[in-house]
């Protein structure tokens, strides 16, 4: 996989965050509100890891 394939896919996952974070708005999402939580810390670590590794300025 190359650089741009890889800044492609990146992209791609961080534009679902927006989605994740529009689902924790909704009032009955009851216990998953836990998972979606999670998922959305997870997501933030990676691409926070993702911009440390490639030190995109």
């Amino acid at each position: 996989m190359d650089k741009a394939m890889l800044q492609e896919k990146i992209a791609l996952v961080a534009s679902k965050r927006e989605f994740l974070v529009q689902l924790l708005e909704k009032p009955n999402l009851g216990t998953l509100r836990l998972d979606v939580t999670q998922a959305l810390e997870e997501l933030d670590d990676l691409l926070e890891e993702y911009r440390t590794t490639f030190a995109q300025g």
